[in-house]
């Protein structure tokens, strides 16, 4: 089995993300900053105070495109404006988005907020203190015969940069709740995304009291698209390091601004 995560930055890299993904042979597929827009389709633009980029006005239908035979959630943790090319403009859903392979039943799953809650933005995106979720999914892994929990989320996102806060502390404990009401005893247990920590974080000692191991560390999980120093943002987690056939962090082709975590089971 082949679990990729992913931050796809609204697909600001559309054209290669699509061609990757139609290559990357995943399994279950978890991708952070996904779009969502009823009303448009194509390019559209997002701007707040800090940043303006190019997003794909409904990534999650483009990325059904390219997997139609895949079971498909999406989770909304907010929604804004951005606009179109001839200056319309339209209420865009920004979450996660997660793709399971037909071969794989899929037995589980649910979402949950790990900060804040849903939020309607009407006027403008604020650059920090989002809403966050997370979805977590059962299968079952019919080589191996064993059920595999695997769970994602788009850590919060602060100004001030990656270090620990009495919200994240909070996050990291709702996630560890989330972890535990979605896997069953002897489940094989995998938790990635984009976490947005330092690898420091009392976020991992608070996970590792679930028995998880980070695979990640100090390893710099950025592509050159990203210009700051601080190279930390993704992780991934697993239960039983000896179940690992291999881990890689994808650093060509650049899809975004963040490397893909790849793991082979």
């Amino acid at each position: 089995m082949r679990i990729i995560s992913l931050n796809a930055w609204g697909g600001a890299m559309f054209d290669d993300l699509a061609r990757w993904l139609g290559t990357c042979g995943a399994d279950i597929l978890c991708l952070q900053e996904t779009t969502h827009t009823a009303t448009s389709s194509g390019w559209t633009h997002f701007n707040d105070a800090e940043r303006s980029l190019p997003q794909r006005a409904d990534l999650l239908a483009d990325l059904r495109s390219l997997f139609p035979g895949h079971h498909a959630l999406f989770t909304a943790s907010d929604a804004g404006p951005v606009c179109d090319d001839t200056g319309g403009v339209h209420h865009q859903e920004f979450g996660l988005a997660a793709f399971v392979a037909p071969g794989l039943p899929l037995v589980g799953m649910r979402s949950a907020f790990v900060h804040g809650h849903y939020t309607d933005h009407q006027s403008h995106w604020p650059t920090g203190d989002r809403p966050r979720a997370a979805q977590i999914m059962r299968v079952l892994d019919r080589q191996a015969q064993r059920f595999v929990t695997i769970t994602h989320l788009h850590g919060l996102r602060d100004p001030r940069g990656k270090a620990d806060t009495p919200a994240r502390r909070a996050q990291a404990e709702r996630l560890a709740d989330l972890i535990s009401s979605g896997r069953e005893p002897g489940d094989l247990t995998v938790v990635c995304g984009d976490f947005n920590l330092l690898p420091d974080s009392e976020t991992f000692q608070i996970l590792a009291k679930l028995g998880l191991v980070d695979l990640v560390r100090d390893a710099d999980t950025r592509t050159s698209r990203y210009p700051k120093p601080l190279r930390h943002a993704s992780y991934l987690l697993i239960s039983e390091p000896s179940a690992v056939q291999q881990f890689k962090i994808i650093t060509q082709p650049e899809v975004s601004d963040h490397c893909a975590l790849m793991l082979d089971l």
